[in-house]
């Protein structure tokens, strides 16, 4: 965007029409190279505020978990070595259990690097998986592959209108794009954009779309390395969640997602991981949360879809893995070994979503034993992640940083 402001500043034209208010406009950065790819921090959608208020809103939910003397078991946290998500992670447990987390030993934050050769045992898989950045027609590229087929499809009518309010200059597909990407960027930082108010709300749908398609090629279920990565830290998170399942355990487990960056808690001790939103997507694939008979088209956009960005993975989203224990009812005891059945329960963005062809448990949750079998026939399908990444068998196969 910056490169397309200095065009239009060095081609000497005066914007008319959809884009007269460019002429004044001011970008939202007064420090783009130290601003950009940071956490943001104002505005009233600014992530340091929605970190902390995600920290808030779950110890409100979940706080009969909490230990009584939380010093005497600490939260631990993983954090990707990424200045953005380390702050993710902070301002999280800030909100969750007050400013003074760190010198009172409320919570302990561990820094896991983001580099190739952690292999499988990493929390940023994308940046281990050789073959998903090395093959630049199916692998991490394969989304603005297909995102480019797409914005043809509806940006040659924006250009041409441009085109007719601005003689004096063309714009690209690419720098028509990052116009609508500008709107919600300057929405995060001052609270509202003129930029949305330059496309019409057939265009606004397109450009969701666009990002769906991205995201859905990326990384996500259209993406062949999409669910090998992600099914790291499912199994992961599957593994707890079995380890869990005991009398004394406490009556919910649950791992979540939080805008983009992710984040797991368990009962007493406990855990927190914190990422790149791009390595939630590839955990949805692995898991199949949101699964479609076929691929998302790139030549229209269709009327209905189960895969939609901004519903699965919003700013300050959050996918939960809650773990249910309930009594059998006095007819069943006779029936069974323990004092609680055990059951998985998804909630993405404070809504119910239902295993596909799990849910059988209460409120369409999973039973625990069919999650766990569910997961491992995941893994099967998905295939192992150093063959399916051109890896070494002497590379790390799993995450096994992970712990109570």
């Amino acid at each position: 965007m910056l490169a397309l402001l200095q065009r239009i500043k060095d081609s000497n034209v005066t914007l008319k029409g959809d884009l007269d208010f460019v002429n004044n406009w001011p970008y939202f950065s007064l420090q783009p190279s130290e601003d950009h790819d940071q956490l943001t921090t104002t505005g009233p959608y600014a992530g340091t505020l929605s970190s902390f208020a995600a920290g808030t809103t779950l110890r409100t939910r979940y706080q009969h978990l909490l230990s009584p003397t939380p010093h005497s078991h600490p939260l631990n946290l993983w954090a990707s070595d990424c200045p953005r998500v380390i702050e993710t992670a902070r301002y999280f447990t800030t909100g969750f259990f007050g400013f003074d987390w760190d010198s009172n030993e409320a919570a302990k934050l561990h820094i896991i690097p983001e580099t190739p050769d952690l292999g499988a045992n990493t929390l940023t898989p994308g940046d281990t998986c050789l073959k998903y950045r090395k093959d630049l027609l199916t692998g991490h590229d394969y989304g603005l592959i297909q995102l480019a087929k797409f914005r043809s499809t509806y940006l040659p009518a924006i250009a041409a209108r441009f085109q007719a309010q601005n003689p004096g200059i063309r714009f690209t597909d690419g720098e028509i794009y990052s116009m609508q990407e500008m709107c919600g960027f300057e929405l995060l930082v001052r609270g509202s954009s003129p930029w949305c108010g330059v496309f019409s709300h057939d265009e606004w749908l397109n450009f969701e779309y666009a990002r769906d398609v991205i995201h859905y090629y990326r990384a996500g279920p259209g993406n062949r390395f999409g669910a090998t990565m992600g099914w790291l830290w499912l199994n992961a998170t599957a593994e707890l969640l079995a380890r869990e399942a005991s009398p004394d355990a406490g009556r919910l487990f649950f791992s979540l997602v939080i805008s983009g960056r992710r984040l797991t808690r368990t009962t007493s001790p406990a855990q927190n991981n914190s990422v790149h939103d791009g390595d939630i997507i590839p955990m949805l694939a692995a898991l199949d949360l949101f699964p479609s008979q076929k691929h998302l088209p790139v030549t229209h956009r269709p009327k209905t879809r189960a895969w939609k960005t901004s519903q699965v993975v919003p700013m300050n989203g959050r996918v939960i893995f809650e773990r249910l224990a309930c009594r059998p009812s006095e007819s069943e005891q006779q029936q069974h070994t323990s004092e609680h059945d055990y059951y998985i329960r998804i909630n993405v963005n404070d809504g119910i979503v239902a295993l596909p062809n799990c849910t059988s448990g209460p409120g369409s949750s999973c039973p625990l034993e069919e999650f766990l079998a569910l997961v491992q026939r995941r893994g099967r399908e998905v295939g192992d992640f150093r063959e399916v990444c051109g890896l070494t068998d002497e590379a790390p196969s799993r995450i096994t940083f992970l712990h109570q």
